[in-house]
């Protein structure tokens, strides 16, 4: 690993030493470089962490040194016309953005190689896979201390995401039915998140059968593994639920299980990493059906994230089923491929 001098705060920054941090398939993507809107190397991946503010710069009023927070991808800057509207979590000066690989402040990096002085870009607003990153003050979040740090770290994506979605954006009532197509960390929120609501069915889609048993500790009811079909997932789906579901997730970046879920639903929601061609016709559209895109849940981070939390860690759902496995940083490369052997859920790295 190659040591990084990483800058002062400016203005309305902080600089955080991270504490906990996790991997998750955004970071899996960008590492491969599968999308082509982060390929921007040298660069400091990670955006799930949890720790505690070292120093702030100097117009940085709500928080203070020895804070406990979270960084978040997706900021809330609070001025904004979209951050006044009550109706959306967009932020148009701190909102995530693939592209950004500086600093919004100044256009410039906070990271530098030690040795030969050469910057070393950001990424998602967050840069977590460091000891110390520096984030502007719109896409921090603090918690009280005597909350566990490990637990916060999972509220950076993976859980508020899912949970979030079926909350906020979808808000999913007692007696509905559900679908989730993919069982990974955010589809299993996204059950767990049904269940505290109390859906009535929830439904699991997945090619990977070894997720089926942790499904049912997530609140799953049902479970599809297209593989052991003979005829279209949303065919099984709307026999499941006696005409469909009432709400789909999908929860893969992929169209054509995107394209599975809509069929099989009223509404679809779901999280997309390329910039493709949604494959619906729009004759599809007539019966009623609708889809939703949301990002981070459809919650405004600074404001709504602290609350929510405090429900979900009250036990509303349980967070320890999400961390599977705990490695030292320094063991980070095993973690990459825990997730790609599609064996973990969310892997918490200790700095």
């Amino acid at each position: 690993m190659e040591e990084v001098q990483v800058d002062p705060p400016k203005r309305t920054e902080i600089r955080i030493r991270i504490l906990f941090t996790s991997i998750c398939h955004t970071d899996l993507a960008a590492w491969k470089g599968e999308n082509e809107s982060q390929r921007a190397y040298p660069r400091i991946l990670g955006h799930e962490a949890s720790g505690v503010i070292e120093s702030v710069g100097e117009e940085v009023t709500d928080l203070k040194p020895r804070d406990h927070v979270i960084p978040i991808f997706h900021g809330e800057c609070g001025d904004c016309v979209y951050c006044h509207h009550p109706s959306t979590n967009i932020c148009k000066n701190f909102g995530v953005d693939p592209m950004r690989k500086e600093m919004p402040s100044d256009g410039k990096v906070r990271f530098w190689s030690k040795g030969r002085g050469e910057p070393i870009y950001h990424f998602l607003n967050t840069s977590t896979f460091s000891e110390y990153t520096v984030i502007d003050s719109s896409c921090v979040v603090k918690f009280d201390p005597r909350l566990p740090l490990k637990k916060l770290s999972l509220f950076s994506c993976g859980v508020s995401t899912g949970v979030g979605a079926v909350w906020f954006t979808a808000n999913v009532q007692a007696g509905q039915k559900v679908a989730v197509f993919g069982l990974g960390a955010v589809g299993l929120a996204v059950a767990a998140g049904a269940r505290a609501r109390g859906a009535s069915q929830i439904i699991g889609v997945d090619i990977n059968p070894n997720k089926f048993e942790k499904g049912k500790a997530m609140g799953i009811t049902d479970f599809i593994n297209p593989n052991e079909l003979q005829k279209p997932v949303h065919e099984v789906v709307k026999k499941l639920t006696g005409g469909g579901a009432d709400y789909s997730f999908e929860c893969t970046g992929n169209l054509q299980i995107l394209r599975e879920a809509f069929l099989s639903t009223q509404m679809v929601l779901g999280v997309h990493a390329k910039p493709d061609t949604l494959p619906i016709h729009p004759m599809e559209l007539f019966s009623g059906q609708s889809l939703k895109g949301c990002i981070f849940g459809g919650l405004k981070g600074k404001t709504q994230l602290p609350s929510f939390a405090a429900q979900c860690l009250e036990g509303a759902v349980n967070l320890d089923e999400f961390i599977t496995h705990e490695l030292p940083f320094e063991r980070i490369n095993e973690a990459f491929q825990l997730l790609i052997d599609g064996k973990s859920l969310r892997c918490v790295l200790k700095l």
